[in-house]
């Protein structure tokens, strides 16, 4: 055990977090922290670390154990330091040691005491064991490895958005190699490459993880352990989030029927006191049976405790077929280019993700669409059409000053005071809780009144700029269900792939300053992207081998010689016309053999994609059918490259008998 929870309880004021928890995190574990929005996940990594004490129990902890926490407080931290510098915090030790040298060098200038050139030989030899000499370099490939650029490296770190400072706070972890990694949230302010690019290093990853996060796709991916907290309990189940959803499933059935047969059994003990505790005959008895039901364990009614919030869009108006219509838009910031040129429709009915990496634009687009950024080019609305913005970041949406009503006052709903409490009961905001000011609210709050602002405006066109964020995984169910019902059409940002892949019936993406649309899903447009990928790289390695094999027989033919001369006796120009069409059978094989390569390499390819579609690991008979195609592709593959390579001896072997 690296460290852990024994009979632990923890209380934040007058408010019982976990009662009586235990719970391991082993070597090589990968944990998903899971619960609903403030049943203290966060709080439970801070008892971990020993930010916060327990009331009771013990946190256990191997003497040798290191922690990294990476957590959205760090966001909050700030320094004109260059990147290279802040990720270099991760060697204080060795960075201790520099400046004790240096110290030590200084007062060897002045005297030579023996004892300080022995300690001063110690700590180089010190700082040599620690790989002190090679921090730079190392600091340096890490920051490269996570999408930072050679000048990037000397930039101070405040120049930099949350996103690509949780990357440099990550590289420092790196470096640091922390037996556990803690993680709170860590796909928030990330985009999809970053995401999949944490995905790749976690897997890699010597320590053990433990994950807090509402993304089900990056959970499902990363984690062979699920640690739910839920009714103040840790419940553990062993497995991804998707084994965890049928196990809860199954518990819970299983619990209530326990619950149902204990409740028939009390109900008949209750009887038969009832009937006979009156009767001397069997008055013993009743009080046998008494006692017995006074010392039985009660099992608890299974009631799933979950914060609904209540989503429920509608449409006033319906509008024309075209919704918005973008033609030639450029939009630059100084010498950086975000769209040149570009064209496209937003049709009635169009339910669009706008997905790609930080930079590209995603929300720069989103604000030309909304009319609240500048652009060259035209931008047309359609007939009746009505939108509505869910901006990213709260504050550019929401009146700080405002009471939660008051906001939803200005929204223009026309609805009664009573009336709005009553929605905003629906998000979760009851009572005098209406009356709280904006800026005291917590992120998930700001979200869900930003929320409950595009609801209540009955418009039939919806702008949604990362609206998951601060969502829990259950409320993002709620708000893709929603979204599905919806009448009207939408543009959203997200990179929460079980959102979009719930909720987009087209992908946008921004590749070289043009807008490209992809008429589908999400798990359609990912395995498109993986069958182009293939395809390109099916396609180059097929050129390569043409391109070698073109040079291998040019080669040869340079070296065949046809002589012309005169004096030559037929025998030898009989022998040479007979090596020229044994060299013109042998090209003719070579190339037909080549073309089997390619067809090979092709049924290759499309196997590893049905392969990697999770569908077919739900039929036995399918993956097992894929496992002996695959085998059997392979073993041609692997016979007909040995005779490309005895076919090209032979040439060369031709060639030098010439």
């Amino acid at each position: 055990m690296l460290i852990g929870l024994q009979n632990l309880t923890f209380e934040f004021g007058a408010r019982l977090i976990v009662e009586d928890a235990t719970w391991h995190i082993n070597p090589g574990e990968r944990i998903g922290l899971i619960g609903y929005n403030g049943t203290g996940k966060s709080t439970l990594l801070k008892v971990l670390v020993g930010e916060y004490l327990p009331s009771k129990g013990t946190v256990e902890k191997g003497r040798d154990t290191t922690i990294g926490y990476l957590h959205q407080d760090l966001l909050s931290f700030d320094t004109n330091d260059s990147i290279l510098e802040v990720a270099m915090g991760a060697f204080e030790k060795v960075k201790q040691l520099e400046k004790e040298i240096e110290l030590l060098g200084k007062e060897l200038e002045e005297t030579s005491d023996e004892k300080l050139l022995h300690d001063y030989s110690d700590k180089l030899h010190e700082l040599e064991m620690l790989g002190g000499y090679t921090i730079h370099h190392r600091t340096e490939e890490v920051l490269q490895g996570l999408g930072f650029a050679n000048e990037d490296l000397t930039r101070p770190y405040k120049e930099f958005s949350g996103g690509w400072r949780m990357r440099v706070l990550l590289a420092k972890m790196i470096l640091q190699q922390p037996d556990v990694l803690l993680m709170d949230e860590p796909t928030n302010h990330l985009d999809l490459p970053s995401i999949e690019w944490l995905e790749k290093y976690l897997k890699h990853y010597q320590g053990s993880v433990v994950i807090v996060s509402h993304d089900k796709f990056f959970l499902n991916r990363m984690v062979n352990k699920i640690v739910e907290l839920y009714q103040q309990q840790l419940h553990i189940y062993t497995g991804d989030y998707e084994y965890y959803e049928r196990e809860k499933e199954v518990r819970v059935e299983l619990q209530q029927k326990a619950y149902e047969n204990q409740q028939d059994y009390i109900r008949q003990q209750e009887r038969f006191i009832e009937r006979f505790k009156a009767k001397a005959s069997k008055a013993a008895a009743a009080q046998s049976v008494m006692k017995r039901l006074d010392k039985i364990e009660r099992i608890e009614n299974v009631e799933i405790e979950r914060p609904n919030i209540k989503i429920n869009f509608q449409v006033d108006k319906q509008p024309g077929r075209i919704i918005c219509e973008l033609k030639h838009i450029s939009k630059s910031f100084g010498n950086i280019e975000i769209l040149k040129n570009t064209s496209i429709e937003i049709d009635r009915g169009d339910k669009i993700a706008l997905i790609g990496a930080n930079g590209k634009g995603k929300s720069t687009l989103l604000r030309i669409v909304a009319g609240t950024e500048k652009y060259e080019g035209h931008r047309n609305w359609g007939h009746n059409v009505e939108e509505s913005f869910y901006a990213q970041h709260q504050l550019e949406a929401l009146n700080i000053n405002n009471t939660i009503l008051d906001e939803m006052k200005e929204c223009g709903s026309n609805k009664t005071e009573l009336e709005l409490r009553s929605l905003m009961g629906c998000f979760l905001f009851s009572g005098d809780d209406t009356d709280k000011r904006i800026k005291v609210l917590s992120g998930g709050e700001k979200a869900r009144v930003a929320l409950a602002k595009v609801i209540v405006s009955k418009s039939n066109f919806l702008l949604l700029d990362e609206p998951t964020n601060h969502l829990d995984m259950h409320s993002v169910e709620l708000l893709a269900d929603a979204l599905n019902k919806y009448e009207g059409s939408f543009l959203l940002v997200s990179h929460d792939r079980f959102f979009i892949s719930k909720t987009a019936n087209k992908i946008w993406e921004i590749v070289d300053h043009e807008i490209k649309e992809f008429k589908g899903t999400y798990l359609e447009w990912v395995e498109w992207k993986e069958r182009m990928a293939k395809q390109q790289s099916s396609k180059k390695k097929e050129q390569d081998n043409i391109n070698k094999a073109q040079e291998q027989v040019k080669k040869v033919q340079e070296v065949v010689v046809v002589p012309g001369s005169k004096n030559n006796s037929n025998a030898a120009v009989n022998i040479e016309r007979e090596q020229k069409k044994e060299l013109q059978k042998l090209q003719r094989q070579f190339q037909k053999l080549e073309e089997e390569i390619a067809k090979f390499n092709q049924q290759k390819t499309q196997i590893e994609s049905d392969l990697s579609n999770p569908d077919s690991y739900k039929e036995t008979n399918k993956f097992s059918q894929l496992e002996k195609s695959y085998s059997a592709v392979q073993e041609q593959l692997k016979t007909a490259n040995t005779q490309y390579e005895q076919l090209f001896e032979k040439i060369m072997e031709l060639e030098n008998n010439q």
